[in-house]
């Protein structure tokens, strides 16, 4: 019989994560504020994920980007059927999953002549190379001139001193028999037991040990899919992007906004190191030595087209941001790898503010003068650095808000709805961002209450405890589990008073809420862009 899997898990399921760096908004703004003009604004953009998993991901983006199309492929009959479920249900026209291989997606009906956006996370270092050369093959004859595709990768030397622990651990889980959780549980316990024995590797290598004791911390199905592939390729970016230039790609930067900006990332003396290498790709795999890397999420272009630098600041200035977490005024501390961020209140605390007053683009915020005397260099890195430790985020313009917020509606509905059974789907669509928002069990029930008219958070908390008290399910404080019904009702209305006082203001702005009455507000346009009622 044919394997159908290529070596690849398949007798566990991948989680429902979300993963921001397949936003669009922020893919366009790494390779804008790069220097590329990438042509992703307006209608008629398509988008394509390669090996999507559950799904979830296209989903959302699908509810959050109604402009764009979206198409999907994974090898997994389950994951794409449960995919296609959640598309049905939140009733999304612009999202289409393939069941498919890599071999054979190219061929697969319905597809369109050229893509936009090409994506792989958490694909590329857990395959083949055969499936790689797919891969490959297929960006080269799909990806349209001037195209992002972004990828992420287990990275050199960061893997390093792990490699020999992922041998040991797939190696033992191969020998085992039955399920895969039972023989993933056996692999770790057997790893276990090698160091304290006083095996003389996690002596000499405290971060493998270190990595070990995380891994306890893990689902299982998170283990099964990063280390117990039969495939699993942590590169060097130089071997990485020799094999993307087979189908014409350069690399352009990180998805990760901090990690573009050299200031925050070394120190002069390595910078200077760095500017010494004239090599773009050996500049990069420097970088990686310098940071120890282990993951990157970069993105690559088909033919870069380069700003001018007016139109540079041009396409800065048509950016809009909105803000991701709630600013109250006061003194916040930026950290990246470790290291503090140095950026002062006076520059960004009139920033934070301008902007709980809702989304702005750069030039409304100009106008507004909260950049003070700042020149335009400071200006570009403390936004971006606002964006990097996600105190604010790239988000879409203003045109077409509406519509995105009826969507977006639909499909937080269904989200919400699940949230009755289980605590699988824990992100809701943004409209504004064009991204996931993270929210918990709790909060995706209260949203549901206050959709069904409950008014105070007192009635959210009864609400979400008639549905998890038949189900006999009971919340924990302090470590303990709570039994009784007045000291579970009494901690989700503690749950849900917070919620009220310091969630749903940025929920509210970020457009999340169910009802269709809200209104979204934007310093760029004083009229009430979204209204309705809830589908």
């Amino acid at each position: 019989m044919t394997d159908w899997t290529s070596g690849y898990v398949a007798g566990i399921d991948y989680t429902h994560d979300f993963h921001s760096q397949l936003t669009p908004a922020l893919l366009g703004f790494g390779a804008m504020s790069q220097g590329h003009r990438h042509g992703l604004e307006g209608n008629g953009i398509t988008y394509c994920e390669l090996g999507c998993g559950q799904g979830f991901s296209a989903n959302l983006l699908a509810a959050a980007n109604p402009h764009i199309d979206f198409h999907a492929m994974d090898f997994s009959p389950s994951h794409i059927a449960g995919a296609r479920e959640l598309a049905q249900e939140a009733t999304l026209e612009n999202m289409h999953f393939h069941e498919r291989s890599f071999g054979d997606f190219g061929t697969a009906p319905g597809l369109p002549e050229t893509f936009d956006i090409i994506a792989l996370h958490g694909v590329f270092s857990w395959v083949s190379e055969e499936n790689r050369q797919y891969i490959t093959r297929f960006i080269s004859q799909r990806l349209r001139p001037g195209g992002l595709v972004y990828v992420s990768y287990n990275t050199q030397p960061g893997w390093a001193a792990a490699m020999p622990l992922r041998r040991l651990l797939a190696s033992r889980a191969e020998q085992g028999s039955g399920p895969l959780t039972d023989r993933i549980g056996d692999a770790m316990a057997f790893a276990h037991q090698l160091g304290a024995t006083g095996a003389a590797y996690f002596g000499k290598n405290p971060a493998a040990a270190k990595r070990l004791d995380h891994m306890k911390s893990m689902p299982a199905n998170y283990l099964a899919h990063e280390y117990f592939n039969k495939d699993w390729t942590p590169f060097y970016f130089e071997d990485l992007a020799g094999e993307l230039g087979g189908a014409k790609l350069n690399f352009a930067g990180s998805v990760h906004p901090l990690d573009n900006l050299d200031c925050v990332r070394f120190t002069p003396e390595q910078q200077a190191l760095l500017d010494s290498e004239g090599d773009p790709d050996r500049r990069e795999g420097l970088r990686d030595v310098l940071l120890n890397e282990h993951f990157r999420t970069d993105i690559f272009v088909k033919g870069k087209l380069a700003h001018t630098s007016r139109g540079e600041i041009g396409a800065w200035f048509a950016t809009s941001f909105a803000l991701t977490r709630p600013y109250s005024g006061g003194t916040l501390k930026f950290q990246h790898r470790g290291r503090e961020v140095p950026l002062e209140q006076e520059q960004y605390a009139p920033v934070l503010k301008s902007l709980a007053e809702g989304p702005s683009t750069v030039r409304s915020l100009l106008d507004q003068g909260v950049f003070g005397a700042m020149d335009w260099g400071s200006i570009a890195r403390m936004l971006t650095t606002l964006a990097g430790t996600g105190c604010i985020t790239p988000c879409l313009p203003q045109d077409g808000l509406a519509q995105r917020a009826a969507v977006c509606r639909a499909f937080n509905l269904a989200v919400c709805k699940r949230a009755e059974d289980s605590d699988t789907l824990r992100f809701l669509a943004s409209p504004v961002t064009g991204g996931g928002v993270e929210a918990d069990r709790f909060e995706q029930l209260f949203l549901l209450a206050r959709s069904e008219g409950q008014e105070t958070p007192a009635d959210w908390a009864a609400l979400a405890w008639r549905i998890l008290a038949p189900q006999g399910q009971r919340l924990q404080h302090e470590g303990r589990v709570l039994e009784t019904e007045e000291e579970n009702l009494a901690l989700l209305g503690a749950r849900a008073g917070n919620f009220a006082a310091r969630r749903l203001p940025l929920f509210e702005s970020l457009g999340l809420t169910l009802e269709g009455t809200g209104q979204i507000q934007s310093q760029d346009q004083t009229e009430p862009l979204a209204q309705g009622t809830a589908a």
